[in-house]
């Protein structure tokens, strides 16, 4: 690659990383469950839909299922619904909490690898998918991500646990 196509596939990659890491308007994943109270990561408020622990963990199932799909022809998909959310409100242990955001952080960083990696052809298709590529699935994550901080800064105000 050269001239202009490396100055656009430099500029493309540091806007998805950019984008991922939640830049912009996106709140970013470790800002929106800095000091959360343990004793509300199971709480539901009247009207929500999911607790914490649910949204946080639904979030790492489903980033690692599409890291996975993007990098491993081998790998198996969870069923939907229920192999992307947790059977619990909340966590079955004290541990989980922190290894649930352990795992997200690094699946978000191999994520973040695999686009930055400049011998990942963002445009070409997955081989064992039906349309998609790198690009489409470092967007989705990123989309996913964003509208499920959004939920958990809304739920955190909700149980007024917002700094």
């Amino acid at each position: 690659m050269k001239g202009l196509a490396a100055v656009q596939d430099h500029a493309l990659r540091e806007h998805l990383v950019y984008l991922l890491k939640g830049g912009g308007a996106h709140v970013h994943f470790d800002q929106s469950l800095a000091r959360f109270p343990v004793s509300r990561r199971g709480a539901k408020p009247s009207g929500a839909p999911y607790t914490a622990w649910q949204i946080v963990e639904h979030m790492r199932l489903a980033q690692w299922d599409i890291l996975e799909f993007s990098r491993n022809a081998a790998h198996v998909s969870p069923q939907w619904p229920a192999g992307y959310w947790p059977p619990s409100s909340m966590p079955p242990t004290a541990r989980a909490w922190n290894q649930s955001v352990r795992a997200f952080r690094t699946d978000l960083a191999a994520m973040i690898a695999l686009v930055e990696n400049r011998s990942t052809d963002l445009f070409a298709r997955i081989p064992h998918g039906d349309g998609q590529t790198v690009l489409r699935e470092a967007l989705l994550v990123a989309d996913h991500n964003a509208y499920h901080l959004g939920q958990l800064v809304l739920l955190r105000k909700l149980l007024k646990a917002w700094p």
